[in-house]
Order: C-alpha cells, then sequence, then structure tokens
C-alpha cells in the first residue's frame, strides 16, 4: 500500500546518505525496489558523474514493483519509458498510484533488434536519456548493440554468470526469443561478461563493476569518466561476480538443486555465438 510504499522510499533515502564515498560500486549496493543492491549502486554513480539528465528507459519491468528505476522515479523525480511484452502486466502499472502521480509511460512491447530504436524514438519524449536498463532475458546483448537514437550516461545489462569472465559469448540472435520455450532449464540466455565488456567498448562505454549477486553489469560513457578520476573501471576479471541464485529447473519447471556441472553440461550442448 502507500504508506509501505513511502516508508521504504524514506528510510532508502536515508540509509543512501549513511553510505561512505569510496570508489568500490559494491559498497553501495541496497535494495529499495531493486532486485538486489542495484537501488544503492545507481544511487552512486549519478552523484558520482554529477547526471543532470534525470530520465530513463527500461525494458523488461513485468509489474514494475521489482526495478532499478523506480526508486528513481519516486524518492528522485525522474522521467521514464518502460517497457513489457505483457499486456497484463503493462496495465498493473497504469492502475497504480505511482503512474499518474509521476511522468512515466509504459509500453507494451516485444523487444527486438529490429523494432527497439523506433520504439524508443516514438514514445521517449526527452532530449536525453539518463539511463537506460536492459533485462529481458535473452537477446540483451543484440538489443544493446542495435540501439543508435540515444547513448544513455549509465547503462545497466544483465549478463549471465554461467559463461564466466573469460569467454565471449552469446545466445544467437533470434528475434522471438523465449526463454523457457529454447530450453527448460532457464538458464540458456543472455550474454556473457566478456561480451557485453567489448560492445560496451565499440560504443564507448567503460565497465564500473557487478552487483555482487552476479547478474547486472553497470558500464558509464566515457565522456563522462573523463571529468571524474575518481571512479574506478574494470575488466570482466576483475569485477566478475557468479550468480548467488538458483534458477536451474527440470522438464515440469521445477527448480532443482544448484549444481553448476549440470548447468555447464546443458550449455555446452547449445548453440552459442562468439563475440
Amino acid at each position: 500500500n502507500k504508506q509501505q510504499n513511502d516508508l521504504k522510499i524514506l528510510t532508502g533515502l536515508s540509509l543512501l546518505e549513511q553510505k561512505k564515498d569510496t570508489k568500490n560500486i559494491n559498497d553501495h549496493e541496497l535494495k529499495i525496489f531493486s532486485q538486489f543492491g542495484e537501488d544503492g549502486i545507481i544511487d552512486f554513480l549519478v552523484k558520482k558523474i554529477n547526471l543532470q539528465a534525470k530520465t530513463f528507459i527500461e525494458f523488461g519491468v513485468e509489474d514494475y514493483e521489482e526495478s532499478n528505476t523506480k526508486f528513481l522515479l519516486e524518492a528522485k523525480n525522474w522521467k521514464g519509458l518502460v517497457f513489457d511484452s505483457s499486456h497484463k502486466f503493462i496495465d498493473i502499472i497504469k492502475k497504480k498510484d505511482f503512474y499518474w502521480r509521476n511522468n512515466l509511460i509504459a509500453v507494451k512491447a516485444f523487444i527486438t533488434a529490429e523494432n527497439i530504436d523506433n520504439l524508443i524514438k516514438k514514445n521517449f519524449l526527452h532530449e536525453e536519456v539518463g539511463l537506460m536498463s536492459i533485462d529481458i532475458d535473452g537477446n540483451d546483448y543484440w538489443v544493446w548493440k542495435a540501439i543508435e537514437t540515444c547513448k544513455p550516461a549509465i547503462v545497466i545489462i544483465e549478463y549471465n554468470a554461467r559463461f564466466g569472465y573469460k569467454k565471449s559469448v552469446s545466445i544467437p540472435y533470434k528475434k522471438d526469443f523465449d526463454r523457457i520455450a529454447e530450453h527448460h532449464s532457464s538458464i540458456y540466455f543472455g550474454a556473457s561478461l566478456m561480451a557485453l565488456y567489448k560492445l560496451g567498448k565499440e560504443k564507448g562505454y567503460s565497465l564500473v563493476g557487478t552487483n555482487t549477486n552476479g547478474n547486472n553489469s553497470f558500464f558509464i560513457r566515457d565522456d563522462f569518466l573523463k571529468k571524474n578520476e575518481n571512479l574506478k573501471t574494470y575488466t570482466p576479471e576483475q569485477c566478475f561476480h557468479i550468480n548467488s541464485f538458483n534458477e536451474l529447473r527440470d522438464k515440469n519447471g521445477n527448480i532443482l538443486d544448484r549444481n553448476s556441472t549440470k548447468e555447464q553440461e546443458i550449455l555446452n550442448n547449445l548453440p552459442l555465438e562468439k563475440i
């Protein structure tokens, strides 16, 4: 309810003020509305680069109750655009108090490399994108690669830690990729951290870390880094975190016990594209 929501915001703001100013983004992790500690990392990066464009785009938000940009929207008065492929989730978002209270646009769309630029051009009504969060459990690498219409200051993109930090790979592009339909295990999706690191370099970004739960990587546009020498950059080996969570499923959709050997056996028999 609204009281609980407001209490989370006030508590989050108070805890963020107590964080010490260190160079390591993991020292700033704090979960408010994000899945793990992304809220704290985002707050740290926004302050560190003195980001003025208080705007965001986020893909794959479901009902937006657990997302990387909701705290920016509600506590910091940012403006934004969110996408999800489900009519159900978009309808839920539009019925929430935060939707009419804030400058938010929610669009039902299945994101592909072919449509992402047009979707942004059509629905994003602001001049600059301050932050972009990409988490679509599949073609994440290919979608970021396809985006040419904007260059956000901060990019957060999911990586699949099961590929390790040395391999530079992604799932092959498939326009209608569905994580569960492709393989029941649910672990076959996305790209390795090294592949995203290389793509970031091509697009003018540097890797500034990953969250300790091992699923999100954080990139800063290089021109912002030149203005702030106190923000550390990393190679994948230097900041890689293995996933702390278990998603391995059997053919009936039941969660199995954690088994990294079984996961590698599955992934070794599925196609990957070298980057």
